[in-house]
């Protein structure tokens, strides 16, 4: 009788563990904080306390939120576009199969976007500044060399500038980490944010040459002239940027993964600055250009 009861406890033990080993293993929840490296696509490079480039992938699903209020309790639904390099977030989600974490919810406060959009719209100013040392820097060789061709040491200077000039074109040549491959500019009429019908070819033929560019961004910057109150033209600017920007998504047929939150840059960074009629056109503006980051070759 003591075997049979033995006998009964093993079967039920294999039984146990066989269920045990077929049933699927629930993931576990994760939440991780980092600052965004870059982006390609639906996919997010973030650098955490504990990773420098962990994979965060977006999906249809993934619910993005601005969190507002004195005590961050309140939550306002933001476009995937909001998630621009250099934006502090915190991620939930699950682990798939290669580590990479896949968003359930993405969180981050309004003043870290601005302050994250901000410094993406300094990287042109930085890009012109390097343009212009590059420059001189290519006037001065060209008269150490018209001057000091056949010294041995002016002619090491000159060796030596044209390195230097390499260096900047490589560090400068690009907007922060990345590769500018095409640009157009949109003009508008006093107080207009409508585009003007000759400019969506231009546009479209724009989305277009994106898709070729392997993990590529659109990023749409909206201007206003000085005239008027800053509050008007601030306004203005996000008008223009947002129309630019739904014309890319509806007739370029961009996906909304592939751009970036359209800035609103009002005043700021004037074209021409005195107030001459073709100096306020040149003002009212919006700047659409298409971005790869230079990682996405190989993902950082």
């Amino acid at each position: 009788m003591t075997r049979i009861k033995s006998g009964t406890a093993f079967t039920i033990f294999i039984l146990f563990m066989s269920v045990a080993l077929s049933t699927p293993i629930v993931c576990a929840q994760t939440k991780v904080e980092g600052v965004i490296k870059g982006r390609d696509g639906s996919k997010i490079v973030l650098q955490t306390a504990d990773s420098p480039k962990l994979i965060v992938l977006l999906t249809d699903g993934t619910d993005v939120g601005q969190v507002q209020g004195l005590l961050k309790a309140r939550k306002k639904k933001m476009s995937m576009a909001a998630l621009v390099p250099g934006l502090p977030i915190k991620v939930e989600g699950t682990y798939d199969a290669q580590n990479q974490l896949v968003a359930e919810t993405v969180r981050f406060k309004g003043n870290d976007l601005e302050q994250a959009q901000a410094i993406q719209a300094g990287l042109h100013e930085t890009k012109v500044q390097a343009q212009q040392n590059t420059e001189e820097l290519e006037r001065q060789n060209a008269e150490l060399k018209a001057h000091n061709e056949a010294l041995t040491e002016q002619q090491k200077q000159i060796d030596a500038n044209k390195a230097a000039i390499a260096a900047n074109t490589a560090r400068f040549g690009q907007l922060d980490d990345y590769y500018i491959w095409d640009e157009v500019t949109v003009l508008f009429g006093n107080g207009k944010v409508k585009v003007e019908p000759q400019y969506i070819p231009q546009l479209i033929a724009l989305a277009e040459k994106a898709k070729t560019v392997n993990g590529y961004l659109i990023q749409v910057k909206g201007y206003a002239s000085a005239s008027g109150s800053a509050s008007l033209n601030q306004m203005l600017s996000e008008d223009r940027a947002n129309n630019v920007t739904n014309i890319l998504l509806q007739q370029g047929h961009v996906p909304l993964t592939n751009t970036l939150a359209p800035g609103a840059m009002g005043e700021s960074r004037q074209v021409e600055k005195d107030k001459t009629a073709d100096s306020e056109a040149a003002n009212r503006r919006v700047v659409v250009r298409v971005l790869q980051n230079k990682g996405i070759a190989g993902i950082m």
